[in-house]
Formats: structure tokens, C-alpha cells, sequence
């Protein structure tokens, strides 16, 4: 599973060959949760209060390079990694 970005413990990541709807997923400490790129909600799984904060965060300055990144998997590019939250 290709990881898109990282930041304060949560990975991001992505899988190329993954079902509709288009998505990410994040893991942290154990904890991971698959979340809708157009609406930012968690499609499936779990995430604590604090790391689901920040993956929302981040996700809502990188929807457009989320949604890039889907199209790329789909046709089985190369994805790109995105900018980390700081």
C-alpha cells in the first residue's frame, strides 16, 4: 500500500487496486479508518478523536491531490506523494 504522506504518527495511504468509492486510508497506533475523498467522512474503521482532527486537517488542504492521486491508482501510475501537515 503506497503511503501518500505522513505526519505526527498517521500514515496516509492508498491502494491501487481499490473499490469505489474513491478514498485514503489512516493509520495510527493501531487504529485505522478508510475515508471518503469527496465528503471527508470515515467510510469504514476508527480513528481517536485527536489523530481523526488532524487526518480532516489535513485532508481538507489536500482533497484536489487525494483525488489525483485515486485517478493515478485507477490507471496504475505512479501516486505522488503529498506535503505532510506541519
Amino acid at each position: 500500500m503506497p503511503r501518500l504522506s505522513e505526519f505526527f504518527g498517521i500514515i496516509i495511504s492508498m491502494y491501487y487496486n481499490d473499490h469505489a468509492p474513491p478514498h485514503f486510508h489512516a493509520l495510527y497506533s493501531g487504529y485505522e479508518a478508510t475515508m471518503l475523498i469527496d465528503t471527508l467522512e470515515i467510510y469504514e474503521g476508527e480513528l481517536p478523536h485527536r489523530a481523526l482532527a488532524m487526518v480532516l486537517e489535513w485532508a481538507v488542504n489536500h482533497r484536489s491531490e487525494l483525488l489525483r492521486n485515486w485517478e493515478r491508482a485507477r490507471q496504475g501510475k505512479q501516486l505522488k506523494r503529498i506535503q505532510p501537515l506541519e
